[in-house]
């Protein structure tokens, strides 16, 4: 009997774990190459997993809500001719056995994915499957039963330190963090399967490399006083004198966020510049068009024209190389507030769509990402972000700009406001936008030039509509 394991796959943008949401088969059910298998929640979205081989489900390696690192097991899969009896509970992933042509066979796939500049392979339908090819992530199963062999083998000669430290890294965006800290991931060590270095690893070289060298100690090690352990819930702050209510761990999704976030505000000078603008003209014309695009799509599209007159806040900045990177082309993201919280999946291609055609995908697109629908590649992809902050009922807000993106537009809630038009005071329908951007790209100059394109066309949409 042969069983095949199949691992969990990198889904995308670095990410090193994922929690089992639901299983979509059962032991002892038959499955097809490119089935799905399991559905699986990432600090990006939830997604489907399938599997490459097809054959008799013979193992499901976790439980629902558990979370598995990338490149753990994930299902085990027995030919279906030679099926047993299939076990009824979740069996444990088998001991990871060490194969001599491991080192080689990863430096070879790291070098390959260089040479392509592209991922890890595909992640979802067709990944990993025969016909792909050895390209990609896709690893020898552990859990295949090898032939009998007609003698036996040589003993493996000891790894050279050399052979030793071939960089296991299959995610181009791991191989990025690395490089923008100044690391070289041949100096790191790597904690995942077969030593993959993984995000957190480089993270973690990242963090050892800023601290301080300690002095040498006076004292023994042994005498060193213990780290203070955490706070039980419900014990009284020092600090503040006030009773703990409760404690909860960060999920994924928020240490995600707060990782992301940190690092915008540690690595972009930022600034703001923000303006009143009269929407009276764009209310009107979406009260004579009922069944035409929403405010945000007439938004959305004016967005992409001041994106065209300055393209420079469409794209981002090459520390490494020490240059400012343009796109040709716009993944327009927008900021969806969702259960699991704010996240941002990106229009691919919003430069190529009229404003129905953008109405109907930011509807799709927002539904998608509010379900944890949204693509791996809609949830990483975006280039600059629109942020509809009104829809939350406020007027005005600072937001930080989505790294590695260098600018963020919001626009706040649109109100009755006393305004002054051709030397008389009267009420118009009135919004402010919001514009962070990161200086290095541009001065104010150059803001307040998108800006005013943004403006302009929100306060004359008929106008803006005939030049787009």
């Amino acid at each position: 009997m042969t069983i095949r394991t199949f691992e969990l796959p990198d889904l995308g943008e670095g990410l090193t774990e994922a929690e089992v949401v639901k299983w979509l088969v059962a032991v002892g059910d038959t499955v097809a190459i490119d089935q799905p298998i399991a559905e699986v929640e990432t600090a990006k979205s939830i997604v489907e997993v399938p599997t490459p081989y097809g054959g008799v489900v013979h193992a499901l390696h976790g439980a629902e809500g558990e979370v598995l690192a990338v490149g753990s097991v994930l299902i085990s899969v027995a030919d279906e001719a030679e099926a047993p009896a299939a076990p009824s509970e979740p069996a444990a992933p088998a001991p990871a056995v060490p194969e001599p042509a491991a080192v080689s066979a990863a430096g070879e796939r790291y070098r390959e994915e260089e040479r392509a500049g592209s991922g890890s392979g595909n992640v979802l339908i067709g990944y990993g499957t025969p016909e792909a090819g050895a390209r990609g992530r896709r690893r020898r199963p552990r859990g295949a039963v090898a032939a009998p062999a007609a003698a036996p083998a040589a003993p493996v000669a000891p790894e050279s330190p050399a052979a030793r430290r071939v960089p296991l890294v299959t995610s181009p965006l791991v191989r990025r963090l690395a490089r923008e800290a100044g690391l070289r991931v041949a100096d790191i060590e790597g904690s995942g399967q077969d030593g993959l270095i993984t995000r957190r690893d480089v993270l973690a070289a990242i963090e050892a490399a800023r601290a301080p060298v300690a002095a040498p100690a006076a004292a023994p090690a042994a005498e060193a006083v213990p780290a203070p352990a955490p706070v039980p819930a419900g014990a009284v702050d020092p600090r503040t004198g006030l009773a703990e209510s409760a404690r909860m761990p960060m999920s994924g999704f928020r240490k995600s966020v707060a990782a992301a976030l940190s690092r915008s505000r540690s690595e972009i000078p930022e600034a703001t510049v923000w303006v009143d603008v009269d929407a009276t003209e764009l209310v009107r014309l979406r009260a004579a068009h009922p069944d035409g695009p929403g405010l945000l799509s007439y938004v959305a599209r004016f967005t992409v024209a001041g994106l065209r007159a300055h393209p420079e806040l469409n794209g981002l900045v090459d520390t490494e190389r020490g240059e400012l990177v343009q796109y040709d082309g716009i993944n327009l993201g927008l900021a969806v507030q969702t259960d699991r919280g704010l996240v941002a999946p990106a229009v691919l291609g919003a430069h190529r769509l009229t404003t129905a055609e953008l109405d109907t995908e930011i509807k799709r697109l927002t539904a998608a990402a509010r379900a944890g629908r949204a693509t791996p590649a809609e949830m990483t992809g975006g280039t600059f972000t629109l942020n509809n902050y009104g829809s939350l009922r406020v007027d005005g807000s600072a937001a930080i700009i989505n790294h590695p993106q260098v600018a963020i537009l919001g626009i706040g809630r649109i109100i009755d406001r006393p305004w002054v038009v051709d030397g008389e005071l009267t009420v118009r329908k009135v919004t402010q936008l919001s514009f962070a951007f990161d200086h290095r790209v541009c001065d104010g100059g150059a803001a307040a030039g998108f800006m005013r394109v943004v403006a302009d066309a929100i306060e004359d949409p008929a106008a803006a509509i005939a030049r787009l």
